[in-house]
């Protein structure tokens, strides 16, 4: 099974809520269809169906430590915290 880039996760999950809190603040066509694209995208990278499922598998993608050979100096330093929205 292909495991997807952390990184590239951790921007959709962002790219997500910011999406999410703009159209909350004022809807726009434009953003929802962005936001349509960014769930669509979450969900076939994380092998489900739904966007809270993919969201959920991405928290577990983010959380489960890397191997040291995988581990760069991006990843040092960072808090730990859950990035699901």
């Amino acid at each position: 099974m292909l495991v997807p880039d952390p990184k590239v996760v951790r921007e959709l999950l962002t790219r997500y809520a910011t999406l999410q809190i703009a159209q909350a603040e004022r809807h726009s066509p434009v953003a929802a269809r962005e936001l349509e694209d960014v769930s669509y995208t979450l969900c076939v990278m994380t092998g489900t169906t739904s966007i809270h499922a993919a969201i959920a598998q991405a928290d577990v993608l983010l959380t489960r430590k890397a191997p040291p050979a995988a581990r760069t100096a991006d990843t040092e330093g960072e808090s730990g915290l859950s990035l699901a929205v």
